[in-house]
């Protein structure tokens, strides 16, 4: 049954599905759908064109779905599309798309979104990332997967994070950060691969062996990044890892972190 309390304030024409709870003085927008199974805690506001999956835990003071903090957004009717299972913690800011952007800020599973966190018009988030307390993601952001940001992370706009990347904390990101890495710093620099995430997900030893490999060849050694490439491709040819961060180098609009 859902349950909504008697001082929120939620638009008849919301889309409220089944096991729904809506905390006191929470307010809910004519444009969103909540999906099964979400709580909104007290003091929430969703608003625009907003749709939450299932299971999300929304906590108190929360701004989702407020109209982007871009000058060019002239009330077009983008949207921001949350997927299952995430937690949206305190004061945490997350704004739909815009039409220079594809009109959609996306959410995938079961990311945690820390207190004071804010994501930006137009970002792209993957699953089981954790952003950090105070981090900011500038527009048209993408994270991958299985991605930490840091606390009081800033990330340019336009940045590309690969998957199983951790950003250390205060780094200014600046430039795209190849999967698997670690960086820190302002600007951020690549420190090594992020070794311990890819040891708590269980990776093969074989496999973190060839991203060891991989990352000697593409970063430390004087090869040109075309002949690095090539390189990799030639020696670590059977690793599905090594290929995804020397394509996510090859594809870099703005360039990596060095």
């Amino acid at each position: 049954m859902t349950r909504i309390h008697e001082t929120a304030l939620v638009d008849q024409r919301a889309e409220i599905d089944s096991d729904v709870e809506i905390g006191p003085y929470s307010i809910v927008g004519g444009c969103v759908r909540i999906g099964k199974g979400s709580r909104i805690k007290s003091h929430v506001v969703i608003e625009g064109r907003t749709t939450l999956g299932e299971g999300n835990v929304i906590f108190q003071f929360a701004t989702v779905g407020s109209v982007p903090q871009d000058l060019k957004y002239k009330g077009e009717p983008s949207e921001l599309i949350v997927g299952n299972h995430n937690t949206i913690r305190e004061f945490v800011s997350i704004n739909p798309g815009t039409k220079g952007g594809g009109m959609v800020t996306r959410i995938g599973d079961r990311n945690l979104l820390m207190m004071y966190c804010h994501i930006a018009h137009d970002c792209v988030l993957g699953n089981h990332n954790i952003i950090a307390n105070g981090a900011t993601l500038g527009g048209h952001v993408i994270i991958e997967d299985y991605v930490i940001v840091g606390g009081l992370v800033g990330i340019h706009q336009f940045t590309r994070v690969g998957s199983g990347v951790i950003l250390g904390a205060g780094s200014m990101v600046s430039k795209d950060v190849p999967p698997y890495c670690n960086a820190t710093g302002d600007r951020a620099r690549l420190r090594g691969l992020n070794l311990e995430g890819l040891k708590r997900r269980r990776v093969e030893k074989e496999k973190i062996e060839a991203l060891r490999k991989t990352y000697r060849i593409m970063f430390r050694s004087k090869l040109k990044v075309r002949d690095a490439i090539m390189k990799v491709r030639q020696e670590l040819s059977g690793y599905a890892e090594a290929e995804q961060l020397v394509t996510f180098v090859e594809n870099s609009q703005r360039g990596v972190c060095r």
